[in-house]
């Protein structure tokens, strides 16, 4: 059976229709049975040998002309994996229009044993290489599949509304004694409970120790000394804590009082490579349970290298917590952004 190529579809003739669209969900039926197929559909029949040739070219020849090589191979995947999936066109069966207009979705994949026409969506899923880089912006409800260069595939399920929220809900006293030193702030007098109930700081003569002094991260003093808790000048925290770190601090300082607001408690993440670690089931110290998530806090227009993402996602599950991040300049809101791997 051969095939021709016309502005960037294949059309198939003979009982195409019958073969491919209404017995395995290919291409999208025209007139009489007759149908157009992506050309990343068409490839996947030259490879099966269900199509001989379009306009005259084989399936290397074909790859070739369309460079539909990234798109097969996950294609490939999915329908080896008993998925039926369309390409995210315009007019296409099972594919919306804001689909079809989204430049961040390459298809739209079916729950097994589902298809077009059955009005239910698995995936929504983007196709990219390992060397390509990713807008942050551009991830959120979708499945980012990436082929690396040996051709084996990693999916990413990404979610643009993850719940940051906990059950932490201490409110400090006021106008606690501290001093701002080289790059933390400390607090001598402290009620024990800043720290056991709110989990601020850590204890100044170590962990062991059950009273004593607070030692206060820089995004944590500032945090309480904007809001009275702390005797110190807030800005001058926020400008030592810039000196430090430069904007990115502010970023931080953002992210870090959005999620203390939102009852969570973000303590360093510096042991696992990120901003925080997170935790969202909270109710003191001596019944500390583990974190939840790391968090790491990007600007809005940041790209991600997939090798890059792929190192944060892999650390977070391997001590069991979930990869978020947060997306904010520090001077509007932040967009929340959840990243974990996915098996089809």
């Amino acid at each position: 059976m051969d095939a021709t190529l016309h502005e960037g579809v294949v059309r198939v003739g003979d009982d195409a229709r019958q073969r491919f669209y209404d017995a395995r969900g290919y291409g999208r039926p025209l007139d009489g049975n007759r149908i157009e197929l992506a050309p990343v559909e068409a490839a996947h029949l030259l490879s099966r040998g269900d199509i001989d040739a379009v306009d005259g070219m084989d399936f290397r020849e074909f790859l070739a002309e369309t460079g539909a090589v990234l798109s097969f191979v996950v294609y490939k995947d999915l329908r080896d994996r008993g998925f039926y999936l369309s390409p995210a066109r315009a007019a296409w069966p099972g594919v919306d229009d804001d689909v079809a207009d989204d430049d961040g979705v390459d298809f739209v994949v079916y729950p097994r044993g589902k298809g077009p026409t059955d009005g239910v969506v698995e995936h929504r899923m983007r196709v990219t290489g390992e060397r390509e880089r990713v807008a942050a912006g551009s991830l959120g409800d979708v499945v980012l599949a990436v082929v690396d260069e040996d051709g084996d595939l990693t999916y990413f399920d990404t979610d643009s509304a993850p719940d940051v929220g906990g059950t932490e809900s201490y409110d400090p006293p006021t106008g606690l004694d501290a001093d701002l030193l080289a790059d933390r702030v400390v607090c001598y007098e402290s009620p024990d409970e800043v720290y056991e109930r709110g989990f601020y700081g850590q204890r100044l003569f170590g962990r062991n120790a059950d009273d004593g002094p607070l030692q206060l991260s820089l995004v944590e003093g500032a945090y309480l000394a904007q809001r009275g808790v702390l005797d110190v000048d807030a800005d001058a925290v926020v400008g030592l804590a810039r000196d430090v770190e430069g904007d990115r601090f502010d970023r931080r300082l953002r992210a870090y009082a959005a999620l203390r607001d939102a009852g969570s408690v973000p303590k360093s993440g510096f042991k696992f490579g990120a901003d925080f670690r997170v935790y969202t089931d909270f109710d003191s110290v001596s019944d500390l349970s583990h974190s939840a998530d790391l968090v790491r806090v990007v600007t809005p227009d940041h790209t991600f290298a997939p090798r890059d993402l792929s190192l944060d996602v892999r650390l977070a599950g391997g001590v069991r917590k979930r990869m978020v991040f947060a997306l904010t300049d520090a001077t509007e809101g932040i967009d929340w952004l959840s990243v974990a791997r996915l098996t089809p």
